[in-house]
C-alpha cells in the first residue's frame, strides 16, 4: 500500500503534468516551483523506509527529469534549439492516474514537439521578402527550400505559389538575398542536425567497441582462470594418492615395528625369568 508521502507526490505530479499540457505565459510561476517539491519529496521517498519498488521509483524520476527538461527547453530564446532540445526529452512510460488511457507526459511531449514545430516553422516561413505567407503556401514553399532551386526559379515559384506579381518586392534582389538567407538558415539546421547525428553514432560506435573489448578480456581472463582450476585439480588428485600411499605404508611399517616390540619384549621377559629363578 503507497505512504501518504507518495500519494502526495503522485498528486502533485499529476498536478503538474495537467498544469504543462496547458498553454502557459512567462508570468506561469507555479510549474516551476512545483516541480523543485516533486524533486524534494522524491529524494525524501527514496529515503523513507516505505518507498516503493526500485523500478516505481525510475518511473518517478523519469518524469520530474522530463519535467525539468521541459521548463529548461522553454527558456531558450531560438524556435530550432527548444525542438531539438524536445527531442531528446523522454517522457515517463506509465499513466499517473488510474483513469489515464495514455501517459500524461506523453501528451505533453507530443504537444510540446507540435508547438515547437509550429513556431520553427513560422521563424522559417514566416516571412519571405517582406511579405507573410498563408499557412495554405507553407507546404509549397517548403517544396520550394529543399529541391535546391536557383534563385530565378525560385523567385518565380515563389510567384506562383503566392497567385500574383504583386504581392512581392519591385527589388529582385532583396527578394532573392532574403529568400537565399531563409534558405542558408535551412541549411545550416540540416547540417546541425546531421552532425550531432554524427556524433551521437560516433560515440555509440566507441562505447560498443570499449564495451566489447572488455568483454573479450573478461572472456579471457575466466578461461585462464578455468585452465589454472583444472591443472590445481589434477595436481591436487595427484598429491591425494600420493599422500594416501605414503599414508598406507606408514601404517604398514609402524605394525611391524610394534609386533617385532612385543615380541622381543616377550621372550626377554621369559628369558629373565629362567635365568633369574624366585628366591625361597
Amino acid at each position: 500500500m503507497a505512504s501518504r508521502l507518495e500519494i502526495n507526490f503522485i498528486r502533485l505530479l499529476s498536478r503538474c503534468e495537467s498544469i504543462a499540457s496547458e498553454k502557459r505565459g512567462e508570468t506561469e510561476w507555479r510549474l516551476e516551483k512545483y516541480v523543485g517539491a516533486l524533486e524534494e519529496m522524491l529524494v525524501a521517498l527514496r529515503k523513507s523506509l516505505s518507498k516503493p519498488t526500485p523500478e516505481v521509483l525510475t518511473e518517478y524520476t523519469r518524469k520530474v527529469d522530463f519535467l525539468k527538461g521541459l521548463l529548461e527547453a522553454e527558456k531558450l530564446s531560438s524556435a530550432t534549439e527548444k525542438a531539438l532540445a524536445n527531442q531528446f526529452l523522454a517522457p515517463g512510460r506509465t499513466p499517473t492516474i488510474a483513469n489515464e488511457r495514455m501517459p500524461a507526459s506523453k501528451t505533453v511531449h507530443m504537444q510540446t514537439k507540435a508547438r515547437c514545430t509550429g513556431e520553427m516553422r513560422d521563424e522559417l516561413l514566416g516571412t519571405v521578402g517582406g511579405i507573410e505567407l498563408k499557412h495554405s503556401d507553407t507546404k509549397g514553399f517548403l517544396t520550394l527550400i529543399t529541391t535546391g532551386e536557383t534563385k530565378a526559379e525560385g523567385s518565380a515559384r515563389l510567384k506562383q505559389i503566392c497567385g500574383t506579381e504583386e504581392v512581392f518586392p519591385l527589388d529582385e534582389r532583396q527578394s532573392a538575398a532574403e529568400l537565399e538567407a531563409v534558405m542558408q538558415h535551412h541549411h545550416n539546421l540540416q547540417e546541425k542536425l546531421a552532425e550531432d547525428m554524427l556524433n551521437l553514432a560516433r560515440n555509440l560506435k566507441n562505447n560498443t567497441l570499449a564495451a566489447q573489448n572488455i568483454i573479450k578480456q573478461d572472456n579471457q581472463t575466466l578461461s585462464q582462470s578455468m585452465r589454472q582450476a583444472d591443472l590445481n585439480f589434477e595436481k591436487l588428485k595427484t598429491e591425494s594418492e600420493r599422500l594416501e600411499q605414503h599414508t598406507k605404508k606408514s601404517v604398514n611399517w609402524l605394525l611391524w615395528l610394534m609386533l617385532i616390540l612385543v615380541s622381543f619384549t616377550f621372550i626377554s621377559m621369559i628369558l629373565f625369568i629362567r635365568i633369574f629363578p624366585r628366591l625361597r
